[in-house]
């Protein structure tokens, strides 16, 4: 009980949501409207593909400099951000697995079911090639560094500045419609990965934003059955663009695989209304 009451106060600390939020937003924004106009000139040179990679890198880099720039002036946040990479000793072994295997777990389960509807068994084969373009960076590179660089800034600072002012279930809706918002201009950037969703149609570019809100229902729900821990949310992003991305998914399956999610993301709210309901 005190553990809890420590944890409780300690998020109270995290009080600065709007400011974190407007700064995280707005100078990637303008950081990747900019990337999106280097990647349509022509001729596109080696000196614009630089252009493109470094100024969508650094609109990735944005939300983490600016928690870090909140947090580590603060001796006390300080202290608790980087207590929460090696708190592993009380962490349950099933949540481990949960970090590393519901996403692998969801799309075999997706394709599975996509075949009593038609779908191609050649699926379940590795694609042997990446489906987007990432300008200067590999894409195997991005695969890791987004995920991580993502989540050291949401785990690190967002989640908590959001259940200092809301309960668990409204601060997750909250961020999930402000991610999806946070991604937009990326659909603007020649090759990207969201500039080929929207090409792919409505109807997957919308299961884009839909599958955002189960997304961080669960790993929310991870984060604080954690004890706050920042290292497996960064594990269950990376697993979920990784394994999403090996195979030769068809699209169509990714519907499927939101909706699992929405299923097991109902459960968990349904099991731990206290949690996601109480106000700390």
């Amino acid at each position: 009980m005190n553990t809890i009451k420590q944890e409780n106060q300690i998020i109270k600390k995290y009080k600065s949501p709007f400011i974190f939020y407007f700064l995280s937003i707005a100078i990637p924004w303008a950081l990747w409207f900019l990337s999106g106009w280097f990647s349509y000139k022509t001729p596109y040179t080696r000196t614009l593909e630089w252009a493109t990679g470094i100024s969508s890198f650094a609109g990735l880099l944005t939300p983490l400099v600016i928690a870090l720039c909140f947090m580590l002036p603060i001796k006390e946040l300080r202290k608790d951000f980087l207590s929460r990479f090696f708190n592993f000793k009380s962490i349950k072994r099933e949540y481990i697995l949960i970090a590393f295997f519901l996403m692998l777990l969801s799309i075999l389960a997706a394709q599975t079911i996509s075949l009593f509807f038609g779908y191609s068994t050649s699926q379940f084969e590795l694609r042997g090639a990446f489906t987007f373009t990432s300008a200067l960076f590999p894409v195997w590179f991005l695969l890791i560094a987004a995920p991580m660089l993502e989540e050291l800034a949401w785990h690190s600072y967002g989640t908590d500045a959001l259940v200092s002012r809301f309960n668990l279930f409204n601060a997750s809706m909250i961020f999930a419609v402000y991610w999806a918002f946070w991604h937009f201009p990326l659909s603007f950037i020649n090759g990207y990965y969201h500039s080929n969703l929207v090409e792919s149609g409505t109807l997957y570019s919308l299961n884009f934003v839909v599958s955002m809100i189960p997304f961080v229902l669960i790993m929310n729900w991870l984060y604080y059955k954690t004890n706050r821990n920042i290292l497996l949310p960064v594990v269950f992003h990376i697993t979920a663009g990784f394994f999403n991305e090996i195979f030769a998914t068809h699209p169509m399956s990714k519907v499927i695989q939101t909706g699992l999610l929405l299923i097991v993301s109902l459960y968990l709210v349904i099991t731990d209304k206290e949690m996601f309901f109480k106000r700390i």
